[in-house]
């Protein structure tokens, strides 16, 4: 392979980034370490490029500086924009900041077979390449997910964004209940926020389900635990809480102040709990243990079309120029 030394230096980005995207979808926790090797070789490969095109001489100089222009004030803020309004997650907006440093212009790879990427865009900013890319990868991910559901029979409203999941295996999965108890909803209990709750009173879902009359009576909650940040492998619950089994007997048409003892819950603890409220995850209770199955979001982290978006990017170019470009509009 023939290239230039700053273009080989940024493939590193895709082991890493294959890698976070591995452990994104099995923990939905990634280190904040992570990206600070990448940033460094993004900031060096982009000054070394930088001295190669100074001083600005000709159009190729004025074009390489627009290029990083666009990448670090226009894809940056725009990962953060996403963030800040919650159409991304934490991971997923460094992720692309991160290669908005380390992508900002194309890379040129020679190979026997030719020189790659083959498709390169007019405006030339791989960083917003990797994202259109990342984009289509994802919307493919709602056919796949109504075809995988429909040839199982799962048919519901939300059977293009969710999965249908049994009960008993949530406290293994990730994100979110896409049920209530009158129908489905965008915003139900965050399965991370489950976990944190079945820690804090230091139970279990199975225990819940099994007596949910006297766990929703807040009196059966005694001493607290550490609800830990939800994370799968921080340790379940085992068995009751510190108060002792909880009456089987209970009424479960008692009203109670503070059914579940939610309101508690997201009192003691520090921070949100992932943004539920008290009604939500009353909520959620309700739904987790009167009923064998639910839907729930496949909670598939961007950082996953992200990385694929970039791989594509690196052996074809950018798919929607392409597509454009064989339909004649551009």
């Amino acid at each position: 392979m023939l290239a230039a030394k700053t273009d080989l230096l940024r493939l590193i980005a895709v082991p890493v980034l294959g890698w976070a995207a591995w452990r994104d979808v099995q923990t939905r926790r990634l280190p904040n370490r992570l990206w600070y090797p990448l940033l460094a070789v993004g900031l060096l490969t982009l000054v070394w490029d930088s001295l190669g095109h100074l001083p600005v001489a000709g159009v190729a100089d004025r074009l390489f500086l627009v290029r990083v222009g666009v990448s670090l004030l226009v894809v940056v803020p725009l990962a953060y924009g996403l963030w800040w309004i919650g159409g991304f997650g934490g991971a997923d907006a460094k992720a692309l900041m991160t290669l908005a440093v380390l992508f900002p212009t194309y890379p040129v790879f020679y190979l026997a077979s030719g020189a790659y990427p083959p498709v390169v865009t007019d405006v030339g900013v791989f960083s917003m390449t990797i994202l259109t890319n990342a984009v289509l990868v994802g919307l493919a991910y709602p056919v796949y997910l109504g075809v995988r559901n429909g040839l199982r029979g799962d048919h519901s409203p939300v059977m293009f964004l969710g999965r249908r999941t049994d009960v008993a295996a949530l406290p293994t999965e990730h994100g979110r209940l896409f049920e209530t108890t009158e129908g489905v909803t965008r915003h139900g209990l965050d399965i991370d926020a489950l976990r944190m709750y079945l820690r804090w009173r230091g139970t279990s879902l199975e225990a819940l389900r099994t007596t949910p009359a006297a766990h929703r009576d807040p009196s059966s909650v005694g001493e607290t635990n550490d609800p830990t940040d939800g994370a799968v492998d921080a340790g379940e619950g085992s068995g009751a809480d510190a108060s002792g089994v909880p009456d089987t007997d209970a009424d479960p048409d008692a009203d109670h102040d503070d059914p579940w003892a939610a309101e508690r819950f997201l009192d003691e603890i520090e921070g949100s709990a992932y943004g539920t409220t008290p009604e939500t995850l009353r909520e959620g209770l309700t739904v987790v243990t009167t009923r064998d199955a639910v839907w729930i979001s496949p909670g598939v982290p961007f950082i996953v079309p992200l990385f694929l978006g970039l791989c594509i990017a690196l052996t074809y170019g950018d798919v929607l120029f392409g597509l454009l470009g064989a339909l004649g509009v551009v």
